[in-house]
């Protein structure tokens, strides 16, 4: 370790990111994801910017907050990815001391805002159901002006405290940071100064701040339900209720990881920092990369208008809407099922005749809580190359189709192939989310953008049954 990083100094020149401590050896193969996450994340939200902007009759207090939260998004993810990447992939550690407390900065204030403008969002649904005659003349385009520039200052504000404070410290004993971004109590930890008074700053902001922004959000959800549940068919249940289904995804993406994250800092001592790291950054990226594919799906008028950027003939139905009965008949849907349930079978069917063929010789343990085919083939005698290259392949074909059915399973083989430093229970843990993610977002995914099960599914729990 350099003199600098061990010798007394009171005003650093840079600090060290180091990651995610435990897992440097996979660090190439958890960017894979990140990356993925913030190409879908930038794409999505100046995609909606675009389209806002483009679509006049989008020019509507609803669509200016959602314009406000894909910038956030974009500042937000941007804010953490680019030096996230260059410590994956370049080993380049070091981080300005004014850069760090910049970062620092972004990304504290800008997850005040977003807090902040899904509380406006809140409010804009609230008056659009419960006073809808006076929805265009209670959020003007100057309340609305007003409202984010509100939301601005209150998140400029708040977190102001934090680099003005951490500026004054000295910081005697390291410069060096666990974490992959500068996150504000990873880096008030290391000044040698009596930091209660900031962390006591920091506990009161998150529960002050966000606790009124879900105070405000249940409130007006509650009013909402109430003014919904009072109509007189179900079918306004459910026009009115498929307005708001979009901003409650939306808000509990970005409140449920938060308060996960929150909790295991707090109190979840013996929980490893690796996982404390990984549970943070998911937390600033997947609200960002989810938020523009959930509005994208659930706003009827942004869907329609992107229809019209990939297709000659506008909101029509894709590409030969007249002959789809014709083409895609009960029979034929029939034959493309069987013909992927015999894919898989084939596909898969040379793993257990090989693996029956060979001899365990080393052992007949297994650490992990199935029979995996890796695991299980790394105890044969034998070479095992080509049914990992199999393997690979019936994982690669389908990667961009099938983000989150792949990545997963994608991480798990390279870490078992190439990164003989990770531990053990990471490659368990891993090869478990890749069987139980998909199945559990599967039905969510589905459940939220086809409408038939989701007017089913609202039926079911209304008063009057199916």
């Amino acid at each position: 370790m350099s003199d600098s990083n061990t010798t007394d100094f009171t005003n650093p020149s840079t600090f060290i990111l180091l990651g995610i401590p435990g897992l440097e050896a996979a660090h190439v193969w958890i960017s894979i994801p990140f990356s993925a996450m913030y190409v879908i994340a930038v794409l999505g939200n100046f995609t909606i910017l675009f389209i806002v902007k483009m679509d006049p009759s989008l020019h509507e207090p609803m669509y200016y907050f959602l314009c406000m939260l894909a910038v956030t998004d974009l500042v937000l993810s941007t804010s953490i990815l680019p030096k996230m990447l260059s410590i994956y992939w370049f080993n380049s550690r070091e981080i300005d001391f004014s850069a760090c407390l910049t970062q620092m900065y972004f990304i504290h204030c800008f997850t005040v805002m977003e807090s902040g403008i899904f509380v406006a969002m809140a409010f804009d649904r609230y008056v659009a159901i419960c006073d809808p005659l006076r929805h265009s003349t209670i959020l003007t385009n100057p309340v609305v002006v007003k409202i984010g520039l509100a939301v601005v200052l209150r998140g400029g504000m708040f977190i102001l405290p934090y680099p003005i404070l951490a500026r004054q410290w000295p910081y005697c004993r390291t410069n060096i940071i666990p974490h992959t971004y500068c996150e504000h109590i990873a880096v008030v930890k290391l000044a040698c100064a009596d930091i209660r008074v900031i962390s006591y700053y920091s506990l009161s902001m998150a529960f002050l701040l966000t606790g009124l922004d879900v105070f405000f959000i249940a409130v007006s959800y509650t009013q909402i339900l109430r003014a919904i549940f009072s109509l007189p068919t179900k079918d306004a249940w459910l026009k009115s209720f498929g307005t708001c289904s979009s901003h409650l995804c939306a808000i509990l993406i970005f409140y449920i990881p938060g308060l996960f994250s929150f909790i295991t800092h707090r109190f979840g001592h013996n929980v490893t920092l690796y996982f404390h790291i990984l549970l943070a950054n998911v937390y600033l990226l997947v609200p960002p990369m989810l938020n523009p594919i959930i509005y994208g799906v659930r706003t009827k008028q942004i869907r329609n208008r992107l229809l019209q950027l990939f297709t000659d003939k506008g909101t029509k139905a894709i590409c030969d809407p007249l002959r789809h009965s014709t083409i895609l008949t009960n029979s034929v849907v029939a034959k493309i099922g069987l013909a992927m349930v015999l894919r898989g079978i084939m596909v898969i069917l040379p793993y257990p005749f090989l693996a029956r063929q060979w001899l365990s010789c080393r052992t007949n343990i297994i650490p992990h809580t199935y029979c995996e085919g890796i695991t299980v083939l790394k105890v044969a005698c034998a070479d095992i190359r080509d049914a990992r290259l199999k393997t690979f392949r019936t994982c690669v074909s389908h990667l961009f189709g099938f983000l989150t059915f792949c990545i997963p399973s994608l991480f798990s083989i390279l870490t078992h192939w190439f990164d003989q430093n990770v531990p053990m229970h990471f490659h368990v843990l891993i090869a478990n989310v890749y069987f139980l993610v998909p199945p559990v977002l599967n039905p969510i995914i589905y459940g939220v953008t086809t409408k038939q099960i989701r007017n089913r599914l609202l039926r079911f729990f209304t008063c009057k049954g199916t």
